[in-house]
Parts: structure tokens; C-alpha cells; sequence
């Protein structure tokens, strides 16, 4: 499941037919309003605006390296060399950080306007498990950001290249809504 669109009147929520089979009702309903709550809190514009600043410090930080100057003599090659290599590092995990807590924003506007969050944490558990029996060997590394849950299995590490935060992180923090109720 995922929303796209330019803004609140455009935008949709599109649904895989795996996920449709797969979730009951009350769970369907969790997925719902967390996709929802994304066009709301205007996720799809924000990502967007930080995917062009990350790309602009990228382009920068290269554009900087091949023409940093005339004054060859007080640059310092190792110094241009780290900023080339580490300015797109950096943008990139500050690309993904913010998209991982506009996913905890989404669940909790999602648990917020159903009065709980027991059906989007049973959701991700399902799609957790279900994502778990497929083989890693045949999922694109590059397609990963597009499941909710981690296809790729590794160690924690990779976590932080993640545009989803973990799963068990997500479920905790949903039903602890329950519990403040």
C-alpha cells in the first residue's frame, strides 16, 4: 500500500491485491487511515522537497570538487575529497531519517483517528511474516523502500539505510496507544 499525489485533493491510496488477500478488515482499516494520515500530514510534498535538497547537496559537493576555485594553492585536496564523498552520505541518511519519522507520524495519526492501534500493529506483524517467507535472493536491493516491511535480510546496521523503521519499534509504539487510552 502506499499514497501518491501532489497534495490533498489529488492525491490516492493504491493497494496491492497480496495485501487486500491478506489483511482482515480492522487490520485493512489500520493501512487505510496510516496511508491516509501520510496525505494528510503531507508526506508525499515533503519527501519530495527533501529528495531535491539531497540531490542539490550531491550535485553541489561534485560541481564543488571539479571547479572549487582558482586559487589551487589554499585548497586542500583530501579536505574536497572527504566533502565530495560524505556530503551525499549525509543528505542521503538525513533523507531517510525523516522518512522514517513521518512513518511514526502516520501511525499515529492512523491509531489517533480510529481510537486505536491494534489494527495497523496486527497489519504490520502480518505483512512482517508474510515478507519474511520471501526468498531476499530475488528482491532488488533497490526496490526495498518500497515494502513496508524490510525484504533484505541483515543485521541491524543496514536498518539505518531504511526508509520504514523497524517493525517491532512501529507495533510497540501502536499499542502503547491502546494502553494510554
Amino acid at each position: 500500500a502506499f499514497a501518491t499525489g501532489r497534495n490533498q485533493k489529488t492525491s490516492v491510496v493504491c493497494f496491492t491485491r497480496g495485501i487486500i488477500e491478506i489483511l482482515n478488515r480492522e487490520e485493512l482499516k489500520g493501512v487505510i487511515a496510516h496511508e491516509i494520515a501520510h496525505i494528510k500530514n503531507r508526506d508525499v510534498l515533503l519527501a519530495t522537497i527533501v529528495a531535491v535538497i539531497a540531490s542539490a547537496i550531491s550535485s553541489i559537493s561534485q560541481i564543488g570538487f571539479f571547479f572549487g576555485g582558482n586559487n589551487e594553492e589554499n585548497r586542500n585536496p583530501i579536505v574536497t575529497l572527504l566533502v565530495m564523498i560524505f556530503a551525499p552520505i549525509a543528505a542521503v541518511l538525513v533523507q531517510l531519517a525523516i522518512s522514517r519519522s513521518r512513518e511514526y507520524l502516520a501511525d499515529a495519526t492512523a491509531a489517533s483517528a480510529l481510537g486505536s492501534g491494534k489494527g495497523l500493529a496486527n497489519a504490520l506483524l502480518k505483512i512482517d511474516k508474510n515478507i519474511q517467507l520471501l526468498p531476499s535472493a530475488n528482491i532488488n536491493p533497490a526496490f526495498s523502500s518500497l515494502f513496508i516491511a524490510n525484504p533484505l535480510k541483515g543485521d541491524d546496521f543496514l536498518s539505518i539505510f531504511s526508509t520504514h523503521p523497524p517493525i517491532k519499534k512501529r507495533v510497540e509504539k501502536l499499542l502503547q496507544f491502546d494502553n494510554v487510552k
